[in-house]
């Protein structure tokens, strides 16, 4: 049986931290920015995290192995 591959896309847009969490950069943050408060888009810098969903880790982690 072959190996399975890497999923190239979701390798290009997530990280897998040193404990185990998921990195990503959140949406609507690349334009039309004047209309977004600046609450928002101090909110839009920081990198979300998929700490707690553990099937959604699961899944991740299955489709980056």
């Amino acid at each position: 049986m072959p190996k399975m591959k890497r999923h190239k896309g979701l390798a290009k847009r997530v990280r897998v931290t040193a404990s185990g969490k998921i990195k990503y950069k959140k949406s609507n943050a690349g334009h039309l920015m004047s209309g977004k408060s600046g609450n928002r888009k101090r909110r839009l810098r920081q990198d979300g995290t998929f700490a707690n969903a553990k099937v959604v880790k699961k899944t991740i982690r299955a489709l980056l192995a």
